[in-house]
């Protein structure tokens, strides 16, 4: 890839428009656009107000795809990315939807999960802007208002601290409130009622944060650019002071929706989303020190190209959005009352062990990282039971939005997780039976592993400190570093060899050196 020059595509079939970008990406790995294309779409308006997408709307859907794939084909495009959110994720019929697009356009469409488009939506942010860096230690919270949802992220001394997604989106609050607009003078008052009655606990968990910057996405935030007539450029990115948000929530809150398209020549489906746009960043603009919204004019399909650029050129991005799923783990693990000390060194230990042991259990740096996460949120169950904390263990980490990650994935890493204890995957056990072959066999390898690091550690003093590992063809040695007696942790050790010998074939055997 570094000799080359390739042209790419990223496409994203959203609630309300569904939208491509071509780029060309060079030697050096920088993205330049080639061009952007646009259209509207009804997706979310079925959804959201009846549950499914309709046949019109696919068949729409299907002929705009076309004429994307058609320019696709005349750019001689091989490598591509099409993805969709909330409008057909949460759609009945998603799966024939998506059968559809591929069957009439011959575009494979992937539905990712809120983690994922906020995993790919940092990316973009990141490459755009120079002092991300700088940002993310004072602190910044980014809001990215979607058509069905709300993404709230908030980092500080250079972690990223709290992330949450909430149905709050611009389109799906009309629809959900369509039916009360005509019954009152006060729409916006209630509108606003209904935002906070699903924000509250997320605006209290920001406020205590003390965060200095405000960056806006999504949300027709051109609209009210364009409105607030403050094209001022700070960098690379444009800027809405606070004053222009107070002004333009007093004018539109006093306008009907007939009168905002007249006033700020505006369609009416963008009048529509002018409302809840603006209360939503007004409201959070407020809990925090910033004195205006930051707007990179980034997205998700920006966030796909970057994403594209980090795996073929292994760049240093990569690495750090890897920290930043730690880092995000580890504030789940918080939440849980999580033993930080136990859990960072099993997570040391088990990436040692995996690493030691590549040629044997020949799996790649997706896996480890999988290995990783499950480490560090093994016991978070022993919040809820302890007795049964690898049940719930399994269960909290389903329940999880981990950035990056699909469900798929968040389901591998909760299985994981469950079999670290004495349990082991049984043909009976729904969770793990109704995963595919090779994801079976991927959760029984690392949590054999992680079943052996977790014993070397029962005693939560993390008396050794690391573990070299030696093996022939029939057997693997875990030499264990310490100082200390650990006779508790051999023994928990030797009862957990069956199930790793059974996974890899080979007989397990500790050994102890340095005191």
């Amino acid at each position: 890839m570094k000799n080359k020059i390739k042209i790419a595509a990223s496409i994203d079939v959203g609630s309300y428009n569904i939208r491509m970008v071509v780029a060309e990406i060079n030697k050096q790995g920088e993205v330049i656009i080639l061009e952007e294309l646009r259209h509207h779409t009804n997706i979310g308006k079925d959804t959201f107000s009846y549950g499914k997408v309709s046949v019109d709307t696919i068949h729409e859907t299907c002929s705009i795809l076309k004429k994307f794939a058609k320019v696709m084909k005349e750019y001689g495009i091989k490598q591509y990315r099409a993805v969709s959110t909330s409008g057909i994720r949460e759609a009945d019929n998603r799966s024939y939807v998506i059968e559809q697009i591929r069957m009439r356009t011959g575009l494979k469409v992937e539905i990712i999960n809120n983690s994922e488009e906020r995993f790919l939506t940092f990316k973009a942010i990141r490459s755009k802007l120079k002092n991300a860096r700088k940002m993310r230690q004072e602190g910044v919270l980014i809001v990215n208002i979607g058509s069905g949802g709300v993404e709230f992220s908030a980092f500080k001394d250079g972690n990223l601290r709290f992330t949450s997604y909430t149905k709050v989106g611009t389109l799906r609050l009309r629809e959900l409130l369509s039916d009360l607009e005509g019954q009152t003078l006060d729409f916006p008052i209630i509108m606003e009622g209904f935002i906070e009655s699903k924000t509250y606990l997320i605006e209290s968990i920001i406020e205590k944060m003390d965060i200095k910057h405000f960056i806006g996405l999504g949300g027709g935030l051109w609209n009210i650019l364009n409105i607030c007539n403050h094209n001022e450029i700070k960098g690379e990115s444009k800027i809405i002071d606070k004053k222009d948000i107070e002004k333009l929530y007093s004018d539109i809150c006093a306008k009907s929706i007939d009168q905002i398209v007249h006033n700020f020549r505006l369609d009416y489906s963008e009048a529509q989303t002018l409302l809840p746009s603006t209360i939503i960043f007004r409201r959070f603009l407020n809990i925090t020190k910033a004195d205006h919204i930051l707007a990179p004019m980034v997205s998700l399909r920006h966030g796909i190209l970057a994403e594209m650029v980090d795996e073929w050129f292994d760049t240093p991005r990569k690495k750090d959005f890897l920290n930043d799923i730690i880092s995000s783990v580890k504030y789940i693990g918080e939440k849980y009352n999580y033993d930080e000390k136990h859990a960072s060194h099993i997570q040391y230990l088990s990436t040692s062990v995996f690493d030691q042991l590549k040629k044997i259990h020949k799996l790649g740096e997706r896996d480890r990282l999988y290995l990783q996460v499950a480490s560090l949120l093994h016991d978070v169950g022993k919040f809820v039971n302890i007795d049964k904390h690898h049940i719930y263990t399994y269960d909290i980490i389903k329940a999880q939005n981990i950035m990056g990650f699909s469900n798929r994935e968040l389901n591998i890493i909760a299985n994981i997780a469950r079999y670290h204890d004495e349990e082991s995957p049984k043909s009976f056990h729904e969770n793990y039976n109704k995963m595919d072959y090779d994801d079976q066999i991927t959760i029984s390898k690392l949590s054999a592993m992680l079943k052996l690091v977790d014993a070397l550690d029962i005693t939560h003093l993390q008396k050794i400190t690391d573990v070299e590992i030696s093996y022939n063809k029939d057997e693997i040695y875990f030499m264990a570093l310490t100082r200390e007696d650990i006779l508790l942790e051999k023994w928990a050790f030797m009862k957990n060899t069956g199930f790793f010998e059974e996974v890899m074939g080979m007989k397990a055997i500790i050994k102890y050196k340095g005191w």
